[in-house]
């Protein structure tokens, strides 16, 4: 087993200040990334393989990508969830940001972003400040654009109305009859 004062210690031979002579080639070269570093990396990212079946309630505090089905809901409030292409939900979703790639039957719901890209398909109405749909992708519901902090339904933020009125309503002209 190495121990690093061994390693260290000077020779009989050697003064005590000149540091050791490198002898491997991984020494001289810059150093890889730590293995501490990729397992923290792979620690804060989650995935569900393509024959996992999910029916319930998937709550978590770190990134999730899924390659398999969700049925329910599905909340990351804080963290980014990835639909891979092979992902088929069927949930409501809450997440800071969600980017899907496979196909999504509900509603999305995310603080920040929700992007769609080429070949992802989502069936229900979205929220979130920053929405983002791919040429190639599908879409089919609703979007809320809302800001931060403004609630995402009803009251003045939203209508310019004060809370219990209707705004009014919009009359189209009809063509005249010949």
């Amino acid at each position: 087993m190495w121990k690093r004062d061994e390693a260290v210690k000077p020779t009989s031979g050697q003064p005590a200040t000149t540091p050791p002579v490198a002898t491997s080639h991984q020494q001289t070269t810059s150093p890889a990334p730590q293995p501490d570093i990729r397992r923290q990396i792979e620690r804060d990212v989650v995935n569900i393989g393509k024959s996992v079946v999910i029916k319930g309630e998937l709550n978590g505090s770190e990134d999730l990508t899924i390659e398999g089905q969700v049925e329910g809901k599905i909340e990351l409030k804080e963290h980014i969830l990835t639909i891979g292409p092979n992902g088929k939900i069927k949930a409501q979703v809450y997440a800071k940001a969600v980017i899907v790639l496979g196909e999504v039957n509900g509603n999305v719901t995310a603080s920040e972003k929700v992007d769609i890209r080429d070949g992802g398909a989502v069936d229900g109405d979205i929220i979130s400040p920053k929405v983002a749909i791919a040429e190639g992708a599908h879409f089919r519901g609703s979007v809320d654009m809302q800001k931060k902090g403004q609630p995402a339904q009803g009251g003045q933020a939203r209508t310019g109305q004060p809370q219990g009125q209707q705004p009014p309503t919009a009359q189209v002209a009809q063509p005249a009859a010949r």
